[in-house]
């Protein structure tokens, strides 16, 4: 990814096409229209229909949530191990004491600076935001799904 412009905290969120500018939206609008058919003309069939398009529906939105809760236990594991070698003793006893967000957003931080980020974290109880917000050398992370 040397072409892909730096990541910072205001580029980072990453958009999948196919899925939320394709697929979300047509199941969006099928579901709508199935219902406006249903209202129209109230047969079984239309209702039927209805119960189909609103379980495409949430199917894509459990599909995309299934990947995304593996790829957070991933990173988390990533962090852990990452966390566990770049860490002085008294600080690495506490790494059980992070949240899973707080894990998960620590990924953007750069080895200099987690032991101090980690401190402030345990201290202040920060969430996710509040930490993408004090790191200041953004480690790059393309592989997000």
């Amino acid at each position: 990814m040397a072409d892909a412009a730096p990541q910072s905290l205001q580029n980072h969120v990453r958009y999948d096409p196919l899925f939320h500018f394709f697929l979300l939206p047509v199941f969006a609008t099928a579901v709508v229209w199935s219902i406006v058919r249903a209202v129209r003309d109230p047969h079984p069939d239309a209702w039927a229909l209805v119960v189909f398009c609103i379980a495409i529906l949430i199917l894509g939105f459990k599909t995309r949530l299934y990947a995304l809760k593996v790829q957070t236990r991933v990173i988390r594991l990533e962090e852990r191990l990452r966390l566990h070698e770049i860490l002085t003793d008294p600080l690495r006893a506490r790494i059980p004491q992070l949240r899973e967000d707080q894990l998960v957003a620590l990924r953007f931080a750069s080895d200099a600076e987690c032991p101090i980020l980690v401190q402030q974290i345990l201290e202040k109880d920060m969430t996710k935001a509040e930490i993408k917000k004090a790191i200041q050398n953004w480690r790059a992370d393309f592989f997000r799904v």
